[in-house]
């Protein structure tokens, strides 16, 4: 790893971050609801983004490993939070409210994947 990594990393963090707040914060201020939607909805954004970036990549094996550290790891890796899907899903558990603990963890794992693919197969298709 070179310096040129971790200022792709950090700046694309950073942008990637900043994303996450605002988008949670205007989910969860406009879309009240039982569910973390927030968090949902940077989950699958970023999953779906991933997917889409990860077939471009494949199809233009030139471009910069700094450009795609920037774009992946740093930005959709801090648009993304696991973690906090985590915590929101054990205090929906801890505060016995089981229906919507299980349709988050539903919705963050099953969700990511399925759109991670959709963003994949969607721009491997539209290439053809």
């Amino acid at each position: 790893m070179n310096l040129a990594t971790i200022i792709a990393v950090a700046s694309g963090g950073a942008i990637g971050a900043t994303l996450r707040l605002l988008i949670n914060t205007f989910v969860n201020k406009n879309f009240a609801h039982a569910l973390p939607l927030g968090t949902l909805v940077v989950n699958l954004l970023g999953s779906f983004l991933i997917g889409m970036l990860f077939a471009y990549f494949h199809l233009n094996t030139s471009l910069s490993p700094h450009l795609k550290t920037f774009m992946v790891t740093g930005i959709l890796g801090a648009l993304t939070t696991y973690s906090t899907f985590a915590i929101e899903s054990f205090f929906l558990l801890e505060a016995g409210d089981y229906t919507h603990a299980f349709i988050n963890m539903a919705l963050n794992v099953f969700g990511t994947i399925l759109l991670a693919g959709i963003g994949y197969l969607l721009i491997l298709n539209l290439t053809k």
